[in-house]
């Protein structure tokens, strides 16, 4: 695997890191009512999706190996580009169901390379 794929998985893993210790012990009331909160987790997905972008740019090998990896990107576009639209209940179902995934791919990719 290449050095710079590596720094973007490196970056997924650690952003999906922070989304889980943000959101660790809270509730969807805890998140929705929590605007700080709301924007440390949805900055966290934005680097999570950007990283992932840029990686399929770079490595698409690598990139297709990501689980919904063009989901996530699409997400992260939805965040940025339709802020003002965004859904506490899916985000804090991307949270609770898709999280813990992400960041065990990530890390068997980059243990293994």
């Amino acid at each position: 695997m290449r050095l710079e794929s590596r720094k973007y998985l490196h970056d997924v893993q650690q952003a999906a890191g922070l989304i889980a210790r943000f959101t660790a012990g809270k509730s969807l009331e805890n998140y929705s009512g929590d605007p700080m909160l709301r924007a440390a987790v949805e900055r966290q997905f934005e680097i999570v999706g950007e990283a992932l972008a840029q990686l399929d740019r770079l490595d698409p090998a690598t990139a297709g190996r990501i689980s919904d990896c063009r989901r996530i990107v699409a997400f992260r576009n939805i965040l940025i580009h339709g802020y003002a639209d965004v859904d506490d209940r899916l985000v804090w179902d991307i949270v609770q169901s898709k999280v813990t995934s992400l960041t065990t791919e990530v890390a068997a990719m980059l243990g293994k390379d």
